[in-house]
């Protein structure tokens, strides 16, 4: 027990320091600024960013959609279970196989993307000047016209929008909560080894796009540093909680909600990651091929994690 106990903190202090070393890199060396890259350093830079585009990508539909609907399905099935009685089953089988079918999981991860699809509609409502505003940081970030929402003749591309940018980081930090908490329930020195090794191995690439991220957005790097911290301490407090977690805690109305607050950070991920993170990275027409095969590469990365994760 003792063994199990040392591993998971050995695992909780290896989290916060990838974490750390991952998210912080392209936040503290200028290499990594593309406002100020020419030539062949800018063309490495756009390359490296649909490499995380995939990586996002992959992320949002091989970990967290994924996990999100096992989980969700799993714990709708055995709350209805628990909650039905001998007289309903009895008399109305037919209606809880049907109920049994509804595509839950599906349900809540689009909740989860029309959440933020509804705050970024009323935020733009609510200020019509975000969408100009956003341009014109387009413009002074970006130096490309063809990001121009004003423009006459260029097609509309995603801003860079500060809610996406939460968003993002918000879903992460969710997502990263509930991994910890997998790494901390585990109840097996080999188990939990195993899946800490696969949480590193995707969540270094992960958050080192994050990285990339905020500063190609133009975040203060004090709020870059504050925002990668934030997101560190994720994990290591998900696994904290998994150590304290009883087997009874983790089963009920608890185990439900946890899985549906999973559900919809998948929803949002996915939101930032369609409208946000991709169509920027391919908005450029240069070397299309290229950008397609570093997308595919990040994301094939990300599927061969999950045969562990």
């Amino acid at each position: 027990m003792e063994q199990l106990l040392g591993i998971k903190l050995g695992c909780l202090f290896a989290l916060l320091a990838l974490t750390l070393g991952c998210g912080l890199t392209p936040i503290c060396f200028k290499w990594f600024q593309i406002d100020a890259a020419r030539g062949h350093h800018r063309r490495v830079l756009r390359l490296l960013g649909c490499i995380s585009a995939g990586v996002f990508l992959g992320a949002g539909f091989m970990h967290m959609t994924a996990e999100a609907l096992e989980e969700i399905e799993s714990r709708i099935q055995k709350f209805v279970v628990q909650n039905r009685s001998t007289s309903e089953r009895n008399s109305s089988g037919d209606a809880d196989s049907a109920h049994m079918e509804y595509p839950y999981g599906e349900l809540i991860i689009s909740l989860g993307f029309f959440l933020i699809f509804f705050l970024e509609s009323l935020a733009l409502q609510c200020c019509p000047g975000a969408a100009r505003g956003s341009t014109v940081q387009e413009e002074e970030w970006g130096g490309a016209h063809i990001f121009e929402l004003h423009s006459h003749g260029h097609l509309p591309s995603p801003s860079k929008s500060p809610l996406r940018a939460l968003v993002l980081l918000l879903s992460l930090s969710f997502h990263s909560v509930f991994e910890g908490l997998a790494v901390g329930l585990q109840p097996t020195v080999a188990a939990t080894v195993q899946l800490c090794l696969a949480v590193l191995a995707h969540k270094g690439l992960v958050v080192f796009g994050v990285g990339m991220r905020l500063v190609q957005l133009g975040t203060r790097s004090r709020w870059a540093v504050f925002s990668i911290l934030l997101l560190a301490l994720m994990s290591p407090l998900g696994l904290a909680v998994g150590l304290a977690v009883t087997e009874r805690d983790s089963e009920g109305g608890r185990g439900l909600a946890q899985a549906v607050l999973e559900g919809v950070a998948a929803g949002t991920f996915l939101y930032v990651t369609f409208l946000e993170i991709l169509p920027r990275e391919l908005a450029s027409p240069e070397a299309p091929l290229a950008k397609w095969s570093c997308v595919a590469a990040g994301f094939a990365f990300m599927a061969f994690i999950a045969l562990w994760a």
